[in-house]
């Protein structure tokens, strides 16, 4: 079976997040200081094939756990739908 993983990669809430200050500080020179904090962060798009739904949830986790991700300072959230 084909799968369609859509992984969201976002720095932990209590880490800094100096990107996120920089547009910021961009959108209140644009006139946007409305806007009261920005997160940056990653999306990745993975394709795969796996026989079950769980064994490709599985092989998703393991991606992210050991490559995508840096879990001292991300964490990943995801949504796998059958292509």
């Amino acid at each position: 079976m084909k799968f369609v993983a859509e992984i969201d990669i976002m720095p932990r809430p209590e880490l800094l997040d100096p990107q996120g200050k920089a547009v910021l500080l961009g959108l209140e020179h644009l006139g946007l200081d409305q806007v009261n904090d920005v997160r940056i962060g990653k999306h990745i798009t993975l394709q795969l094939e796996a026989e079950t739904e769980d064994i490709a949830r599985e092989k998703v986790e393991k991606a992210c756990n050991k490559l995508l991700a840096n879990l001292i300072m991300e964490s990943f959230t995801y949504e796998l739908r059958q292509a």
